[in-house]
């Protein structure tokens, strides 16, 4: 067996999670693909996989050699594609990673209109509150609400959001509302664990203004937060896009605009350089037109702040 096909093998292997499953989706028998593996560790002379009886995991070895693995395979399809004079007619694979909510939300109907346009591709998607390693794990395509740090990815901005603070109509009714950040120490706060679970809030554009939160209620997901905000119990900070149709339909209101911080960017990023294949370069320029188009996440931005920004 040749080593393109000893590869192939492998990385199925390590996205069916086992011998069996990879067996199946390539259309051969388990003791073939167990041999195939054999003999590639053999080859390489180390110990790629760790076998129990339920599952496969990575060596440390095997980790570096998959990723290896995916962007070795991809640029032999991609360069039998150039030879085939398919280059342009995106075709394959194509892993988009978002965070959680912002990916369901925004992510996800830009990626099912792309699949309707181009026939031939595939998306998979990895939508985690979590900043994720586009080499080292494989991945294409980042969505990012971030500023970015210096790094060898390539960024293209296509929007931003606000760090808003919010609460219910009915909450206000009963407390009255915050007139200047220092007065949320008076209110009740809902905390969160991870993004704006500190326990002291920055405030202004350069964050020079900090305010301890003391937090009697806290929760582990945006969701949780947003539901009890939304019931009137306490005061809460989000991110503008995860709390849209909530103020829309006026669940929710938005307090001390003038204190806010600078809108914080969203990117799409990706590891390519300039010569990037035809399946991301499709959906870069695909995703960033329908992005600008979805003015929620945009909602409530200054016209300069919401535009096309590369």
């Amino acid at each position: 067996m040749d080593r393109w096909q000893a590869m192939r093998i492998f990385v199925q292997v390590v996205d069916s999670g086992g011998f069996a499953p990879a067996a199946k989706m390539l259309h051969m028998s388990p003791p073939s693909v167990t041999r195939a593996i054999a003999a590639l560790e053999q080859q390489i002379g180390t110990r790629l996989l760790v076998r129990t009886t339920r599952s496969v995991k990575l060596t440390a070895a095997g980790e570096g050699y998959v990723a290896d693995c995916r962007r070795i395979l991809t640029e032999i399809a991609e360069a039998e594609a150039n030879a085939a004079g398919s280059f342009m007619h995106p075709a394959g694979l194509l892993t988009v990673t978002a965070p959680a909510l912002f990916g369901r939300i925004h992510v996800l109907p830009i990626i099912l209109d792309f699949l309707d346009h181009y026939p031939a591709m595939q998306v998979k998607t990895v939508f985690v509150d979590r900043v994720t390693n586009l080499v080292e794990e494989g991945l294409d395509v980042a969505v990012r609400i971030a500023a970015l740090p210096s790094s060898g990815l390539i960024s293209r901005r296509i929007g931003s959001v606000r760090q808003v603070i919010c609460g219910a109509p009915d909450y206000f009714a009963r407390f009255g509302e915050p007139k200047s950040p220092e007065d949320l120490t008076r209110h009740r706060m809902i905390g969160r664990d991870g993004l704006f679970g500190h326990s002291e809030w920055l405030f202004g554009n350069d964050g020079s203004i900090r305010v301890p939160i003391g937090a009697r209620l806290i929760v582990n997901t945006n969701d949780a937060a947003i539901a009890a905000a939304v019931a009137g119990w306490g005061l809460s900070r989000f991110q503008s896009y995860q709390v849209a149709p909530e103020i829309e339909a006026g669940r929710l209101k938005i307090v001390l605009a003038d204190y806010e911080r600078e809108p914080v960017p969203i990117h799409i990023v990706h590891a390519e350089g300039r010569k990037v294949s035809a399946r991301i370069r499709a959906f870069l320029d695909f995703a960033a037109v329908r992005f600008r188009r979805r003015a929620s996440f945009n909602a409530w931005l200054p016209e300069t702040a919401a535009g096309p920004d590369y």
